[in-house]
C-alpha cells in the first residue's frame, strides 16, 4: 500500500468493528527507510480509547486507505489507567 504521508492528515479512522477512532492529525514517518511508522489521532473515540486521550496506530495495522482509513486490528478498548 503506497500512499503520500501529507494525503493521510485529516482523514478519518474507523475500526475493524466499524467505530470511528478519530482523525489523523499528524504521521511519523521512519525517513531513513522511507516508511510511514504510525498515524496519530489527537482526539479519541472515548468508547475506544479512555478518557479520549491521543493515541499512535501503528501503520501496519491499517487496512485500507482511501476516502477514510480502515484498520485490520485495534484493541477493544484501551485504558490509560496502571492496571494493577
Amino acid at each position: 500500500m503506497e500512499t503520500e504521508a501529507t494525503n493521510l492528515i485529516g482523514l478519518e479512522i474507523f475500526s475493524d468493528k466499524g467505530y470511528r477512532l478519530g482523525n489523523v492529525t499528524d504521521v511519523m514517518v521512519d525517513f531513513d527507510s522511507q516508511v510511514i511508522y504510525g498515524l496519530y489521532v489527537e482526539r479519541t473515540n472515548d468508547g475506544l480509547v479512555e478518557d479520549g486521550v491521543p493515541v499512535l496506530v501503528p501503520y501496519r495495522w491499517v487496512r485500507a486507505v482511501g476516502d477514510v482509513i480502515l484498520l485490520k486490528r485495534f484493541p477493544t478498548f484501551v485504558s490509560v489507567s496502571p492496571s494493577e
